[in-house]
């Protein structure tokens, strides 16, 4: 398929990556344009604006949030003005249950299809094409997108004929894996304190109650204390639980544990850790235990 992909930040390089390596013609499209210097290198085509990445037969966006995906997709100049009639645009990006409504009313207006398709992993999953997509959005719209789904992910979960729905299931995760670290940050703090060594203690977890990629992933890292370089930023982080709460008001659902993770996460960025790994809000359990890191 020829398709563009637009946003090559760590996880969005991986993914386009990979449709490189699938055999898919790509033309990619970033605002800091040097970013996309080893995918050309790679075979991708470079996009000189928006315009020029929604040619093909569909377009992938993976952005930071909310006011990216309006800006590039809903701007003056953007996707939505571009992409061809009975195109397909398949946002990537983790965003709001009100964005991703805009966003599958406006295609339609357009005529041209729309699959929400967040992903879930790290920027080594997407480089390896181990992602976990979830995908909302009318049956034809995912068939036509799905050998590039496929492309990107290890596995594909068709959720719902309504893109809103994929959002909401990645929302509701980011939320649990969130509830992980907190966890842990907090069990973590209880041992330490305790005089056990964390990351024996974190052995035994993971290789046997808790046998689990996120508790094995985010263990390593609270055991460790390296929250930089991020994998996935704090910032980004607080803005899907947030959203979480965002979507929780909207249907009525209390949710008393994201409210905490709120908290943790803007007490983190107060204190100046917008540049660290979400996980970082663990080692706020040890700063409130007394333990000083290193």
């Amino acid at each position: 398929m020829n398709v563009g992909f637009i946003g090559l930040g760590r996880m969005g390089a991986g993914m386009a990556a990979n449709l490189l390596k699938a055999g898919h013609h790509v033309t990619v499209y970033n605002r800091t344009s040097a970013k996309a210097a080893t995918l050309v290198t790679e075979g991708a085509t470079l996009a000189a604006s928006i315009a020029e990445a929604c040619r093909g037969d569909a377009v992938v966006t993976m952005l930071a949030d909310d006011e990216a995906v309006e800006r590039v997709v809903l701007g003056p100049e953007g996707v939505a003005v571009h992409l061809p009639t009975d195109a397909t645009h398949i946002s990537a990006s983790t965003i709001s249950i009100a964005l991703s409504r805009r966003l599958s009313d406006k295609h339609a207006k357009h005529g041209q299809r729309f699959v929400a398709a967040p992903v879930f992993g790290r920027p080594d999953a997407a480089a390896l094409a181990r992602l976990v997509v979830v995908a909302g959005g009318h049956n034809a719209a995912v068939e036509r997108a799905k050998p590039l789904l496929d492309a990107m992910g290890q596995k594909v979960f068709v959720i719902s004929d309504k893109p809103e729905a994929a959002n909401l299931v990645k929302l509701s995760g980011n939320f649990l894996i969130a509830s992980v670290i907190e966890s842990l940050g907090e069990a973590s703090a209880l041992v330490a304190k305790g005089g056990i060594d964390v990351q024996r203690y974190l052995d035994i977890l993971t290789s046997t109650l808790f046998d689990a990629p996120v508790y094995k992933i985010y263990g390593a890292l609270i055991a460790s204390g390296k929250f930089a370089p991020a994998g996935f930023a704090a910032p980004l982080g607080q803005k899907d639980i947030r959203l979480a709460l965002a979507a929780a008001e909207d249907l009525r659902v209390p949710m008393p544990l994201a409210s905490l993770l709120r908290d943790r996460f803007l007490r983190l960025l107060a204190n100046g850790g917008e540049s660290l790994d979400w996980s970082a809000i663990a080692e706020l359990a040890a700063n409130d235990a007394g333990i000083t890191s290193g």
